[in-house]
């Protein structure tokens, strides 16, 4: 396999370590509490299930579907937009089904990178931000995951001193691995500096409807002038708990979309006809099932931070996604994110995922995901108890059993 161009530039995959070792303990017979990968755990809302049922009855839904999405599914996505951030976008020229937004932003980079092109990209950021831009050969200089000064200074450093100029930057906020967020003035600042350096910007807003104490987090494309130079991606896999399902959306950019449209339409023919009625059905119907979700990962990121504190672990209270960044605790720091992993596997039975594998930047700490559920959380906190502090904490465990009853 070493001797593929495009392999040969990707690293070795250091999730699948901690994978292989998870396997290995299960095999064993250990009860795994598995917080890795953000593979949400809750049902599909009953009406979109519905829908797919209907649908799949009639024999012509099972034909060839559309690459850029039914022409239902992009007006829905559009409603959507105008409903939830003011946006006003044509479903014609302006929005493309994807197959998820992982697939979106892989396709997307290989419709607008040439061989040496240099994109920004955050670090620690989500693999596919950075691995998409390099399997279509691009280059990749790194930038601040945190929405502040210091990420502007990389951007006027990258424009200055990077040959050839940067074609792209990558956003992400919410943030995945970091949960962070970001504010309109943010983005203003941002669609500013890209209109003025002719860069565009590639907005990941996968976790939009996944917010906690704070205001519902914005769209770089309510700013004023954005659509001359962005493009936004947005996934159904949270918002819905349809991650199986693949659906996603490119929204933005005409010149964007229609790139992403022409080399998709050469590589699928879209999601499965049925599953983009089902779509159709979630972005139009109640979002009673959205604001469930949410208070069910708000319950579960309480339950983390506060148990894993008293298990001896202190994790900053996320304000949005499905994720924990969580600092490895200070006497196990200098054996790296991996390490400490694979460690809380044969120790603790918690599976997370190692913040080296999200960037060389996300050293030093790891993604929890809220993807079990309160009872296996503080399941998980014993585990961790029990590892940190030895074994003598049986009356402690045995305390907080009981307070759970």
């Amino acid at each position: 396999m070493d001797d593929f161009h495009k392999t040969r530039r990707l690293p070795p995959y250091v999730f699948e370590q901690v994978n292989r070792l998870k396997a290995k303990a299960r095999a064993g017979g250990a009860d795994i509490i598995d917080m890795g990968m953000g593979n949400p755990d809750l049902p599909t809302p009953q009406h979109i299930v519905e829908k797919l049922t209907e649908t799949i009855q009639n024999p012509r839904t099972h034909r060839y579907s559309a690459s850029k999405g039914i022409p239902g599914l992009r007006r829905a996505q559009a409603a959507y937009y105008g409903r939830r951030f003011g946006v006003k976008l044509d479903p014609e020229t302006q929005v493309v089904a994807t197959l998820g937004s992982k697939e979106g932003f892989a396709n997307m980079a290989q419709a607008i990178t040439a061989p040496g092109d240099v994109v920004l990209v955050p670090n620690p950021s989500y693999p596919i931000h950075a691995f998409g831009f390099l399997m279509a050969g691009g280059t990749l200089r790194s930038i601040p995951a945190e929405p502040g000064p210091e990420l502007f200074e990389a951007l006027e450093r990258a424009v200055i001193h990077s040959i050839p100029k940067p074609i792209a930057v990558v956003l992400c906020y919410p943030a995945n691995p970091t949960a962070t967020c970001a504010d309109l003035e943010f983005y203003k600042d941002v669609v500013a500096f890209a209109r003025k350096h002719d860069i565009f910007v590639l907005s990941d807003l996968a976790y939009s409807e996944i917010y906690f104490d704070r205001t519902p987090p914005p769209s770089i494309l309510q700013v004023p002038g954005a659509l001359d130079v962005a493009v936004e991606f947005t996934s159904l896999s949270k918002t819905f708990s349809m991650p199986g399902w693949r659906m996603g959306f490119a929204v933005g950019n005409e010149r964007l979309i229609a790139a992403l449209a022409r080399v998709k339409s050469y590589l699928d023919y879209g999601a499965f006809t049925p599953i983009q009625v089902a779509a159709t059905a979630a972005l139009n119907g109640p979002e009673d099932c959205i604001e469930q979700m949410r208070e069910t990962y708000r319950k579960r990121r309480d339950v983390l931070v506060d148990s894993f504190s008293r298990a001896g672990w202190d994790i900053p209270a996320p304000e949005a996604s499905m994720f924990a960044w969580a600092p490895i605790p200070e006497k196990f720091k200098s054996i790296g994110s991996l390490e400490f992993s694979k460690l809380l596997i044969e120790k603790a039975d918690v599976a997370v995922a190692p913040g080296i594998g999200f960037g060389e930047y996300g050293e030093g700490y790891v993604r929890i995901g809220l993807v079990e559920n309160e009872q296996r959380i503080r399941q998980a906190a014993r585990g961790i108890r029990r590892f940190l502090n030895g074994p003598d904490t049986g009356r402690e465990d045995k305390e907080e059993a009981g307070a759970q009853r």
